[in-house]
């Protein structure tokens, strides 16, 4: 049987931007157009040309190889010729294979917004269209607030559709902008849609996830005949977001009932490096991933319950609904105090630590594990840590250095010009290869000062640790008061681009932090002779 086409189309780069804290640079735009074309969408949506300088600038080059690249723009004023309306002239000069035009179809925007007559607006709608494919460029219209148009005038939402595709449109998209709009309600106003002459090739899909239907009402639209779906990396945009094509496409390739009807741009090779392109924008905005993020996150195929990873490791079938490495993500079973031992030996098989079943030594593993927990650890969540416990537990770890002590000093006063300043001083004393090393720094607080000290001085271990940096710091109160107990966890990194977190438990702060800090450091050592590290390097 022939598969129908299901065209996707990204508009991260213009809808995603308008994502709270979220700014694009021109070479922020570059480098996701190429990982997205790369990656085998159809359409990359890029910006709006001649509404900003950086935009504009953007579209001075076409910045894709296969997928085309498409400029967004409103069609013409009311009242403006559009050969002489500036804002379409803007998007027909762009370095754009398509324009993707923004229409009002919904009469109250057409009298509010605009301040046109309903016919006014589909004569907008049609010339914008023309003018575009007169150019030479592909015409798609996005009809703004379709659903909610429709159920107040359905004539006159139809009306705007219909003139669209009639102009000349390849595709009229239908947005659930407000995000709204319900499944039953997609599929039955898509019905009337194709009924009343466009046809289901020529429709796409713009849905919003003000309710968390996003991605349910674009696969409900590919149900009731539309053909095309505009979608962001890992959902962003505005509010709430927009349609997650990162949850739509493996559900599109991997379902079989959607699979075995439909076929995308993006084959099984492609697919392989969905988690790797959802991470690596994670990466490009300066931002953890949502760990719980189907198909791609990190928890996504982790399984923490003792009876669920028995099971798992007999068969993945009984709790995975797809092969995790379909997606390029990889399965997890959970170490922590819920866990019983096929969790444990598959994590330490994963990570090269053999063991077997009946050894003691991993019965005092899970004991240990058990009993931090209690008091705070969270292993599941510092793989850095449980790997070092874990072979000081069933084995050794090298005695790189040893700290006899640490004093950190926070001094409030007064500098030379009458400022009220704070600082910070850490002094560490270590012992390495018989050596008593004393280390004194200053830092931004504490902790910063306790870093700066711990690694200013590893005598023949220095060289080792340059390329190691603290990526994040988080700090969690367990219990209330002044004398809580306080869980650190801090994620490092180094030039392999490896990362892995380490915890630190205690009532003082600062102790847990040297606590997460010193396993931070060792693992980077054992890391450095392949005694460690094998699940942050992957």
């Amino acid at each position: 049987m022939t598969r129908e086409k299901i065209t996707l189309f990204d508009t991260t780069l213009r809808d995603g931007q308008q994502t709270p804290g979220i700014d694009f640079s021109v070479e922020d735009k570059i480098a996701i157009a190429a990982m997205l074309d790369a990656f085998g969408i159809d359409y990359v949506e890029g910006g709006y040309p001649g509404a900003n300088p950086t935009d504009t600038a953007f579209f001075s080059k076409k910045r894709t190889g296969r997928a085309r690249f498409t400029a967004f723009g409103m069609t013409k004023r009311a009242g403006i010729s559009a050969s002489n309306d500036p804002g379409l002239a803007a998007l027909l000069q762009s370095k754009s294979d398509a324009v993707c035009l923004v229409a009002k179809s919904w009469d109250y925007h057409v009298k509010v917004a605009l301040g046109c007559t309903n016919d006014e607006n589909l004569d907008a709608i049609r010339d914008s269209v023309e003018a575009v494919t007169a150019s030479g460029k592909e015409a798609l219209v996005d009809c703004e607030h379709f659903f909610d148009g429709y159920k107040a005038n359905p004539d006159y939402a139809l009306a705007c559709a219909k003139t669209a595709y009639q102009a000349g449109a390849r595709w009229v998209v239908l947005c659930d902008t407000n995000g709204g709009t319900q499944p039953p309600e997609v599929r039955e106003i898509i019905a009337a849609v194709i009924a009343s002459g466009v046809p289901g090739a020529s429709l796409g899909i713009h849905a919003h996830n003000d309710t968390g239907q996003a991605v349910a009402n674009s696969l409900a639209a590919v149900e009731a005949g539309v053909r095309q779906i505009q979608g962001t990396l890992n959902g962003i945009g505005e509010r709430c977001g927009n349609a997650d094509l990162t949850t739509i496409i493996p559900t599109l390739c991997l379902k079989p009932i959607y699979a075995d009807r439909f076929e995308t741009g993006i084959d099984t090779d492609k697919l392989q490096d969905l988690t790797r392109l959802s991470h690596g924008f994670d990466e490009l905005l300066n931002r953890s991933p949502f760990a719980q993020a189907p198909y791609v996150g990190a928890s996504a195929f982790a399984t923490k319950a003792g009876i669920h990873a028995s099971a798992l490791l007999k068969d993945p079938k009984t709790y995975e609904h797809v092969e995790p490495g379909l997606v390029g993500n990889f399965r997890k079973v959970m170490v922590s105090d819920q866990g019983g031992k096929a969790n444990f030996i598959n994590e330490l098989k994963r990570r090269g630590i053999p063991v077997a079943k009946d050894d003691p030594k991993l019965d005092r593993l899970i004991e240990i594990v058990k009993q931090r927990e209690a008091s705070g650890y969270a292993y599941e969540g510092a793989d850095g840590s449980f790997e070092l416990l874990a072979h000081r537990t069933l084995g050794s770890v090298p005695d790189f250095f040893a700290v006899e002590s640490f004093r950190v000093m926070i001094e409030r006063r007064f500098d030379s010009n009458g400022n009220l300043k704070t600082v910070s001083e850490a002094v560490v004393k270590m012992v390495i290869d018989g050596q008593a090393v004393m280390s004194v720094a200053e830092g931004d607080g504490p902790v910063n000062a306790l870093d700066i000290a711990l690694r200013k001085d590893l005598g023949k271990f220095q060289n080792e640790i340059e390329d190691l940096e603290l990526a994040d710091y988080k700090v969690r109160i367990l219990n209330g008061g002044t004398e809580a107990i306080t869980r650190v966890l801090i994620e490092s990194t180094d030039a392999t681009g490896a990362r892995w977190w380490t915890v630190g438990v205690s009532e003082n702060i600062i102790d847990a932090s040297f606590q997460a800090l010193m396993d931070a450091i060792v693992y980077k050592l054992m890391k450095n002779r392949q005694l460690a590290g094998r699940i942050a390097a992957e």
